[in-house]
């Protein structure tokens, strides 16, 4: 089998602040655990992509709690970390670096937010070649407003990102799915 790798984007406490506003799949975290668990069972690597602002207003300021990445995901010995300043985990990072050097050409992608910081990794991962697998029930989106103050409301931003990136940049697969497929 391809070396494979895990990445979870910004599961960080700055996304339980209430001014998000609404959002969709309140099981996202619990559907990564269940692939973290299953990952760690097969000693496959982890990667953790998280989001650093140097604004210390923002939730993702370093020394702001927001910054620490959830509980239920936590990272234990061995696993990576790695910082971003921008949307893409690509951008500014070693993680292309990091997968390259050790061959990893599949990546499984989860976490927040999914037309966000979620999508533009997925893109590039899928441009940059990798063989990538986003995994729709352990991703997550908030309402937004457009332009012309049209809002959209979470589960419909969810569902049309995913759908922009099925088969163009990834396959969307749910966790149920990803486990069986890989449990060979």
């Amino acid at each position: 089998m391809d070396e494979i790798a895990l990445i979870i984007i910004d599961v960080q406490k700055a996304f339980d602040d209430k001014k998000w506003g609404e959002r969709n799949n309140l099981n996202a975290e619990k559907n990564i655990s269940n692939i973290l668990k299953f990952w760690r069972g097969k000693n496959w690597r982890v990667i953790y992509i998280q989001h650093m602002s140097d604004n210390t207003s923002s939730v993702f300021y370093p020394k702001n709690e927001g910054f620490e990445i959830k509980e239920i995901v936590k990272p234990i010995n061995g696993e990576v970390i790695i910082n971003k300043k921008v949307n893409s985990s690509f951008i500014g990072t070693n993680l292309e670096e990091y997968l390259r050097e050790n061959q990893i050409s599949t990546v499984v992608i989860t976490g927040l937010t999914t037309p966000h910081c979620v999508s533009t990794t997925t893109r590039m991962s899928g441009n940059l070649g990798f063989k990538t697998y986003l995994i729709s029930d352990a991703t997550a989106s908030f309402g937004i407003k457009d332009e012309n103050n049209t809002y959209y409301n979470a589960e419909t931003i969810h569902n049309v990102s995913l759908a922009t990136l099925h088969n163009e940049f990834a396959t969307v697969i749910t966790t149920e799915k990803l486990i069986n497929k890989f449990s060979n």
